[in-house]
Formats: structure tokens, C-alpha cells, sequence
């Protein structure tokens, strides 16, 4: 166990200090990109938590709306700093975690069912954020009130600040990532995903279990969210709340793979790459096209690659060794 965890913060602190050199190396529209592939990869690896282990949840659109708009509308509104804001936000995704899952848990509501709820709830959120047009802009979205360069408001014109900020959150989500994937809670995770009554018969507390995963899980999608609407000064219900954002984030994790710790992230590249392609090649043209072709591609990385892009790589990696030495001519 120990040489394993030292095996992964080896490779951790390696890729850390590669992205690390980024800004100096590319312009301002690269970091950009950059910079949302990090925060997304953070997300998508928060979805990641709960969807490894067969909790398969379509309102991660809903927590992300609330980490999103609480800051700017605490900011706007009450003059309260993001360093205030944005955990109020993340407090009030894991009492609406707490609010869905507790009853799902209680009554054992998995699977299909389960996908269905959390789907209704990723709804209802940009429903309520629509409706509410008077506070939240509506459909029109809303600004924060920019005041330039302060670490107070969160808020800096200059990238590589944002930069630094996007890869250390990154990195702290690779982290709990591992924690979760190693830690004593795995077996039981495990155990549940596999086999509920069975897990219970054995000792397992399966609703202390799938509670605590699902509220890190929330918790740390409204941090990113947050983070999202800090980043782009900027807050809109299409695009950071509701089932299309909780589809993409379900898509991006399975496409890169929600097995391995920079599979979410590799999706990143997917979700972040083909709007920026379709929009440089195709314009106004092909409006929408994004989520057409991620539904096409869901169905095809879930028949030929389960595991993801990283996952077969992964595979293939470790399988080389053994296809070398079966090809070796006996002694």
C-alpha cells in the first residue's frame, strides 16, 4: 500500500510540475483552454467519485449550478468575498445531496432509479434559476461585479494567476481522488457496487457509505462550479447548470475514464477541444452540435471502451509485458 501511494504521488508531483511550466510556454488563448480543462477535469473527477462505484448520477448539473451562482449572488447582493461565498455554496450542495440521497438511500432507490431522480433534480435546479429572473438574470445569465485585479473579489484579468489557482484545485482533486480510490472505504464501496443486501449482510453501513461519497462528491462539483463563474465573470443556467452540463460531465468522465485518476481530466480534452474545433470550423453553422456528437461518441466509448481512453491505454500498457514474454522462444 505504502509503495503504491508513493508510486502515485511520484507520478502526481511529475505531471504537476510539467503543467506547471504551461504559462510559460503558450499565449493567452491556450491558457484559456488550459485552464477550463483543469476546472473541468476537477469536476468531472468529482463526478467520478460516485460513478466508479455504480452510483450513476444525472444532477451533478444541479450542485454545479448552486457552487456557480451562490458566490456572485452573495458578491452581488450581500458584498460578501468569494473566500465566504463560495463555501456557503458548497454547503448548500451537500445539504441538497443530503435532502436527494438520504430518502434514494432509505428506500434503496439504485440503479435506473436512481439516474432518473437525480435527473428530475438537475432539472429543477435550472428551472428554479430560470424562474427566478429577478435575482438570477434567468435565461440571460448574470454578471458578478467585476473590480479588476483583487485577491479579495477572486477576481484577476491576468491568466496565469487564474492558471495557478485552476492547477492547484486540479491536483487537490486528483488527491481525494486517490484517497477514495485507497482508502479503507474502498472494499465497502466496492462491495456495495456490486452487491447492496450482500454487502449489507456482511457488516457494511451501505447508507453511511453512499451518503459520505455522494456529499464529497456534490461538495467538491460546487467548488468547481464556483471556481467556473469566477473564471469566466460570467454565470448562465445552460451552461453551468441542468441536464445538458450534468450529460456532459457524465460523458466526459466515461469517455476519458472514471477508473483511473486522469481519465476525468483526458475527457476534459474532449468536452472542452470539440466546441472550440466546431466553433473555428463551422461557425454558427452547426449551432449545438457538441452534445449531438457527445451522445455518438457515449455509445460508442461505452460498447468498445468501458474503461475509457486512459483505461485502455492503461490496459494495453499492462498487458505488454505479458505478450512480450509469451513471444520469447522457450530456453
Amino acid at each position: 500500500m505504502k509503495n503504491e501511494l508513493a508510486r502515485r504521488l511520484g507520478a502526481l508531483v511529475v505531471a504537476t510540475l510539467l503543467l506547471a511550466l504551461v504559462p510559460l510556454a503558450t499565449s493567452d488563448y491556450a491558457l484559456h483552454i488550459a485552464i477550463q480543462i483543469l476546472l473541468w477535469g476537477f469536476v468531472y473527477t468529482a463526478w467520478s467519485l460516485m460513478g466508479k462505484f455504480g452510483l450513476v448520477s444525472l444532477g451533478h448539473g444541479a450542485f454545479l449550478g448552486i457552487g456557480a451562482y451562490a458566490s456572485p449572488l452573495l458578491w452581488n447582493y450581500a458584498g460578501l468575498t468569494p473566500w465566504l461565498g463560495i463555501p456557503i455554496g458548497i454547503l448548500a450542495a451537500m445539504l441538497l445531496a443530503l435532502i436527494i440521497g438520504y430518502p434514494c438511500f432509505r428506500l434503496r432507490v439504485v440503479g435506473h432509479y436512481f439516474a432518473l431522480v437525480t435527473l428530475a433534480l438537475s432539472q429543477v435546479a435550472l428551472l428554479t434559476i430560470v424562474a427566478a429572473r429577478d435575482i438570477t438574470g434567468g435565461s440571460l445569465g448574470m454578471t458578478p461585479k467585476a473590480v479588476g485585479h483583487s485577491w479579495y473579489a477572486l477576481q484577476f484579468p491576468e491568466k496565469p494567476y487564474f492558471y495557478a489557482i485552476a492547477l492547484a484545485v486540479w491536483v487537490f482533486g486528483i488527491l481525494i481522488w486517490h484517497f477514495v480510490d485507497i482508502g479503507k472505504g474502498r472494499a465497502a464501496l466496492d462491495a456495495i457496487a456490486e452487491d447492496e443486501g450482500a454487502a449489507a449482510a456482511i457488516g457494511v453501513d451501505v447508507m453511511r457509505e453512499k451518503l459520505r461519497v455522494t456529499l464529497a462528491s456534490a461538495a467538491l462539483t460546487a467548488f468547481g462550479g464556483a471556481l467556473l463563474s469566477q473564471y469566466f465573470m460570467y454565470v448562465n443556467p445552460d451552461t453551468l447548470s441542468g441536464i445538458g452540463v450534468s450529460l456532459q460531465i457524465v460523458f466526459a468522465a466515461i469517455a476519458g475514464g472514471m477508473y483511473s485518476a486522469l481519465g476525468p481530466t483526458a475527457g476534459g480534452l474532449f468536452t472542452i477541444a470539440l466546441p472550440e474545433i466546431l466553433r473555428v470550423t463551422m461557425g454558427t453553422n452547426f449551432v449545438g452540435a457538441a452534445n449531438t456528437i457527445y451522445g455518438a461518441l457515449l455509445v460508442i466509448f461505452i460498447i468498445f471502451m468501458p474503461r475509457g481512453v486512459i483505461g485502455l491505454i492503461e490496459s494495453r500498457l499492462a498487458a505488454a509485458p505479458a505478450r512480450k514474454i509469451s513471444k520469447e522462444p522457450a530456453a
